[in-house]
């Protein structure tokens, strides 16, 4: 059961205003120790065009739930749909997918990485670097375009990969803990630049993170999920315009402070 914590229901979505939709979704998994159920009867629904953070204990099933929606898992119980394709290789067409590392190739320059997402889809090297070429300066790459992704740093490196993420052309950006693996001034800074990043584009969003404060920041909504298996215990709408503005400033809002204190009654319930 939801807590009490969650904020006034809203009128219930109608199917052209839910881009995202789970029904009952449960999933295990076989380990080393034995079997693993990470997730348990997960009810959830996106609007479309929200940005939705999904937060909770380590080994919660997060990134389980996101790669279920992405169409890269199939739950063992329950339903899933995106934009209302259900079966798998349908999600898989109409969601991007951003994993936790940035995954570039160590050959191919930043440009060529970015491009690589359109030549997936059959667009020739040539033609696909010259379409990806003008979003650099837009995403502060701007002169960047030939170095390796050993001459970039971790956010340089991230904006690429979530440049990547954009070119794919789906519907839906599905982000896993996207900053994990940065030092938390770049972390900062990283969040106030994807905030932007995500105003400027009218797609629907669900980031993955540990961190309640970004979640606040990044997000519509936010779902917090129990300790494994995994359901979702709390949903907070967060009533704030987005984007946010600085991160600090915002951090320090009696307003933001309060719903992060109620993500956290979340979490420790």
């Amino acid at each position: 059961m939801k807590t009490d914590l969650e904020a006034p229901a809203k009128e219930p979505l109608s199917s052209q205003d839910t881009a995202i939709a789970l029904e009952g979704v449960s999933r295990s998994y076989r380990s080393r120790r034995g079997p693993v159920r990470a997730l348990a009867r997960v009810d959830l629904r996106v609007r479309a065009r929200e940005a939705l953070a999904l937060v909770g204990p380590s080994g919660c099933g997060k990134s389980t739930l996101l790669e279920i929606v992405a169409g890269l898992q199939e739950p063992d119980e329950g339903t899933v749909s995106a934009l209302g394709r259900r079966g798998a290789r349908e999600r898989l067409g109409v969601c991007a997918y951003m994993a936790q590392r940035d995954l570039l190739l160590p050959w191919r320059d930043a440009l060529g990485n970015a491009a690589l997402a359109l030549e997936a889809q059959g667009v020739g090297r040539r033609e696909a670097r010259r379409r990806a070429a003008p979003l650099f300066e837009r995403f502060g790459l701007a002169r960047f375009e030939r170095s390796l992704p050993a001459e970039l740093s971790g956010g340089m490196r991230q904006r690429v990969a979530f440049l990547r993420t954009l070119l794919a052309g789906r519907e839906v950006l599905l982000l896993d803990e996207p900053f994990a693996a940065l030092d938390s001034i770049t972390r900062g800074e990283m969040q106030e630049w994807l905030a932007d990043a995500l105003a400027a584009e009218e797609r629907t969003a669900v980031l993955v993170t540990h961190d309640v404060e970004e979640a606040v920041y990044l997000a519509d909504r936010v779902a917090v999920l129990s300790p494994r298996p995994g359901s979702v215990v709390a949903e907070i709408e967060v009533p704030l315009p987005r984007p946010r503005g600085r991160r600090r400033e915002a951090m320090t809002d009696p307003d933001f402070a309060r719903l992060v204190r109620r993500a956290l009654e979340a979490l420790e319930r």
